[in-house]
């Protein structure tokens, strides 16, 4: 997993939140306030169609708009892991539900990760790694 993930608050502009995505090389922000985890975004939710009430073409259903803030359209209450869990539950989510990250929770509740499907490539990308090293002895 990746610590302390990069989270915003929910009333950041949708289209801010956007730019810094593409900017930062990021596809999902943990949204925040207070300490306290109160969904996530991801690319996908700042750029699909429903947001635009009127596009005049293809082109303005992927524009993201100042009007909106990412509380419209942050998943609120998102599957989340905890410490504890085994990396097949993280992928039977991943697999079941075609996520891209999840939030990872420490005992108590609080926010202390993001695993998402590159963190998940690249332990797979080193057990292969290990496995062949293995196999050439």
């Amino acid at each position: 997993m990746t610590s302390n993930p990069r989270t915003i608050p929910p009333n950041y502009s949708a289209r801010a939140a956007f730019i810094e995505m593409r900017n930062e090389g990021f596809r999902h922000f943990i949204v925040a306030e207070n300490g306290r985890m109160l969904g996530i975004v991801t690319d996908r939710d700042l750029r699909r169609p429903d947001i635009s009430d009127h596009p005049e073409g293809w082109h303005e259903f992927y524009q993201p708009d100042d009007d909106y803030q990412v509380r419209d359209v942050m998943t609120e209450k998102p599957v989340t892991l905890t410490v504890q869990d085994q990396l097949e539950r993280a992928l039977q989510l991943f697999l079941e539900h075609k996520f891209g990250a999840l939030p990872v929770l420490d005992k108590k509740g609080d926010l202390v990760g993001i695993l998402t499907n590159h963190d998940m490539n690249r332990a797979f990308a080193e057990v292969l790694q290990d496995y062949g090293n293995v196999l050439r002895k």
